[in-house]
């Protein structure tokens, strides 16, 4: 019986905490540096096609999809720190 409640409540959660997790922020400047905000939108984009594939897949991926998804995010924040090292170098 708990076995059941916990199996159906596992593809609610995982809805739960994909829509808590907001997409990365494109929040580097494309004027000062338009690669870096290159690599931005592209992480961004990438972010998203996981989101789709997600939904496409009803959400079973065996927690890689959500691993990625946090890396990419990683990615843009390191992105974001690139940006601004470069700014106080200039």
């Amino acid at each position: 019986m708990i076995a059941k409640l916990l199996l159906s409540a596992a593809p609610l959660a995982l809805l739960v905490s994909a829509a808590v997790a907001a997409p990365p922020v494109d929040n580097v400047s494309a004027k000062r540096h338009p690669n870096i905000a290159a690599a931005q939108r592209l992480s961004t984009q990438a972010y998203e096609k996981i989101v789709a594939a997600q939904q496409a897949n009803e959400w079973d991926m065996g927690g890689h999809a959500r691993k990625a998804k946090d890396l990419l995010d990683q990615v843009n924040r390191e992105l974001k720190e690139a940006a601004e090292v470069a700014n106080a170098h200039h």
